[in-house]
């Protein structure tokens, strides 16, 4: 080969690697403009305690919209505290204590389980921007409230009061996730009940509600009186022996976080089981946006599920924070790469107060199928702030 022919050759790579870079470059500003237009459209969404935007049917652009009972109406002011942590924008923090101030009746409301996710994803957010004495207030007496389901034959919090001709006591697996609440009630308040009845429902779960595979049950019912499983099942899965993806999300992401709150082994060692089931999986799309049941028969024709994938993207980030396992930060950086583009996130031309698409949320009941929906967004962004 002749100078001339070397220094050609030479040439063409650089411009070729040059055009590369510019197109990827290109593509990550598309993509961090996209997702800069779609916060800005939570700050517009009027302020309305009646209206806490939970879904939306992009068929016909209609938002499902909550009050403060509603199991996720602590969720959009959480996304507008993180936000503001991740822009600086006061806009944001100025916005989210308004609507975190329509959760605070939920620290009383025991009608369900899920006072930790209606106070702790609102109040708990709050108190990490702004260290203020009613936050954390708040935040102790939804612990008490929670409190008031456990019982300790069972030793575990029930979640469901209805289907009672169904189950006796139901514990589902993303009752987990409710028990940050406690564990930080514990530290703020120094009572150590909060603690205890923490750890109480992840040891009965631990036990219960796991398959040989490491995956997991949706839902284990018990008998009140005796304490024994009476049977496994599902409400949101495909059928009683499917595998609910957001479901092992849930129990990723709580037993990491239980972890953080107790050190104990046992607990990180489902973790890292559960989470490898899941990001091994033969069913698991190579983007790593699970189906929304591993099992579905109608793969790879069914919904997928970006609330599952997000919740496990934000688990893996701290999961890594522990065990320093590159393949948990590698699996969680794959998704936030994946969600970060034109194909997840919402068409800049529907004005909603969400940021990703194609979330499935109750299958069996039909239910949000591929629709935004307001939970994947809050763990998206908490892994955002995790991945900084």
């Amino acid at each position: 080969m002749n100078k001339v022919s070397f220094f050609t050759l030479i040439l063409g790579f650089a411009l070729l690697a040059t055009a590369c870079k510019s197109r990827i470059n290109s593509q990550n500003i598309s993509a961090s403009k996209l997702l800069e237009n779609r916060y800005k459209m939570l700050l517009e969404y009027p302020v309305d305690s009646l209206s806490m935007p939970r879904s939306m049917t992009t068929k016909t652009n209609s938002i499902k919209k909550v009050p403060s009972k509603d199991w996720t109406s602590g969720f959009f002011a959480g996304n507008l505290w993180q936000l503001y942590r991740l822009t600086g924008n006061p806009q944001y923090k100025e916005q989210a204590a308004k609507w975190t101030a329509f959760s605070k009746k939920e620290s009383v409301n025991n009608n369900s389980h899920d006072v930790g996710f209606k106070v702790f994803c609102s109040f708990g957010e709050a108190l990490k921007v702004e260290n203020k004495q009613e936050y954390k207030d708040v935040i102790i007496k939804g612990a008490e409230t929670l409190c008031t389901r456990f019982d300790p034959k069972v030793s575990a919090i029930r979640s469901w009061d209805f289907n009672r001709e169904i189950w006796d006591y139901p514990v589902i697996i993303d009752n987990m996730m409710n028990l940050e609440l406690l564990f930080e009630a514990s530290k703020l308040s120094g009572n150590k009940k909060f603690r205890d009845i923490a750890i109480k429902h992840a040891n009965t779960t631990l036990k219960n509600q796991f398959r040989d595979d490491n995956s997991c049950y949706h839902v284990v019912d018990y008998n009140p009186v005796s304490g024994a499983v009476r049977k496994k099942t599902t409400l949101q899965g495909f059928n009683d022996d499917s595998v609910w993806a957001r479901g092992q999300a849930w129990a990723v992401y709580g037993f990491t976080m239980s972890y953080r709150y107790t050190k104990d082994e046992a607990y990180i060692k489902q973790a890292e089981a559960t989470a490898k089931f899941f990001m091994t999986n033969k069913n698991l799309p190579e983007d790593g946006v699970p189906y929304w049941d591993f099992k579905d028969p109608s793969i790879p024709n069914a919904p997928r599920d970006v609330s599952a994938a997000t919740v496990m993207a934000s688990a893996l980030y701290e999961l890594y924070s522990y065990t320093k396992n590159k393949s948990y930060l590698a699996f969680a950086d794959k998704i936030i790469a994946t969600l970060n583009s034109d194909k997840y996130i919402l068409d800049a031309k529907i004005n909603a107060p969400f940021i990703l698409d194609h979330s499935t949320g109750n299958w069996p009941k039909h239910d949000e199928i591929d629709e935004p929906i307001i939970y994947a967004d809050y763990y998206f962004l908490e892994a955002l702030l995790r991945k900084k």
